[in-house]
């Protein structure tokens, strides 16, 4: 009997020992998923300003909440709800979803619902139509790559400014001009800057702003600095002083001169060029009243975008090799070098043929092919 309550006793024991340890690879396999989902979450954020760091997104999501609350807990919930919709409808070619290239749009649409929304902010109802806007996200966005590939172009912000203008549309109204500020306040022009850029995200807090520019800076100095000159561009025209201070003017050269800086084209004094003059024309772009959101830069930017040009400085990468500036560069810098290599193994085979041909060998033809990796 004592044999048998022992063997029991042992039995319960392997029991519970295999039950704690199913539940510690679950808990383990869901922490893990967790993990995964926040990391999607955050370079999604930061993917507005073409930045894949989860690091820089956590910066910019304490500069929204700093900001408002309600709003960066809607651009959150936008962000998720369109990267796992995404996945869901098994979107994820070449991990686009893991680098947040799923979840930007669903951030702003998040966060410009909650800053149009007539109820101000925690009327939780707002999150349904959030969630509901988010999930097209991915469905607008594959349609317009489906058009937009076949040139190998972005689509950048245009699904975020489709859904939210057909969400706001019925019911917005832009607010009449305002020009009460008539002289000029260089502190207040000099915030102006940082504020242009974290209107990007709907925020006018100058601390919003610096915090967006350290998360840039943290992941790529060029681009931080493309940032603050594209916002400063919109400051050149000759705009309601109340608009410059608030930003408006700002954000969407901000984001034009980023993207034409070094993101889609390599970086050169060519292109930096090219990215201030898009700056300046998308401010103009600007001034003309287009509807809210960011239609001028996505317009403006796909204008340069499409240049055709015979400087060889002027090279427009592969969407599938765009990364950040920096790595832009080595990247093209590598391709430079291979081609050189390849170029002149292939001139000394050249000669080895030439002196075969003398020698009444066969006649063979290289050909090498050029393209935009030869710059300098």
């Amino acid at each position: 009997h004592t044999d048998w309550v022992i063997g029991e006793f042992a039995e319960h024991q392997t029991k519970s020992c295999r039950s704690r340890t199913r539940l510690s690879q679950e808990s383990t396999a869901m922490l893990a998923v967790v993990i995964q989902l926040l990391d999607w979450v955050f370079r999604g954020v930061a993917q507005v300003m073409f930045v894949n760091n989860p690091l820089s997104g956590f910066l910019i999501m304490a500069g929204l909440f700093l900001q408002n609350p309600w709003w960066a807990l809607n651009g959150l919930l936008g962000t998720l709800v369109s990267t796992v919709s995404a996945i869901l409808l098994g979107q994820n070619r070449s991990d686009a979803a893991s680098a947040g290239l799923y979840g930007y749009n669903g951030t702003l649409v998040g966060i410009l619902m909650a800053v149009f929304s007539a109820k101000g902010s925690w009327y939780w109802w707002l999150l349904l139509p959030n969630v509901f806007m988010s999930m097209l996200c991915p469905v607008v966005s594959g349609a317009l790559s489906s058009v937009a590939s076949k040139w190998d172009l972005p689509i950048f912000t245009l699904p975020f400014n489709i859904l939210v203008c057909l969400h706001v549309a019925p019911n917005y109204h832009l607010p009449p001009p305002n020009d009460s500020i008539k002289s000029l306040n260089i502190s207040q022009l000099f915030l102006s800057v940082p504020v242009g850029v974290g209107q990007v995200y709907g925020c006018d807090s100058p601390w919003t702003g610096g915090l967006i520019l350290l998360a840039l800076l943290l992941s790529s100095p060029t681009i931080c600095y493309h940032a603050m000159l594209g916002s400063a561009a919109g400051l050149a025209l000759a705009a309601p002083h109340k608009d410059i201070y608030s930003g408006l003017w700002g954000y969407n050269s901000a984001l034009s001169c980023i993207a034409v800086g070094g993101v889609f084209y390599v970086i050169t004094w060519q292109t930096h060029l090219l990215a201030l003059i898009c700056a300046f024309f998308c401010a103009y772009m600007t001034a003309l009243a287009l509807p809210a959101c960011t239609w001028p830069f996505c317009l403006s930017t796909l204008i340069f975008l499409l240049i055709s040009s015979e400087i060889p400085a002027i090279c427009r990468l592969p969407l599938s090799v765009v990364s950040y500036p920096e790595e832009n560069r080595r990247y093209q810098r590598q391709l430079q070098a291979s081609k050189k290599a390849q170029h002149s193994q292939q001139s000394s085979r050249q000669e080895e043929e030439a002196q075969l041909k003398e020698n009444g060998g066969p006649n063979v033809q290289f050909v090498v092919e050029r393209g935009c990796s030869e710059s300098v």
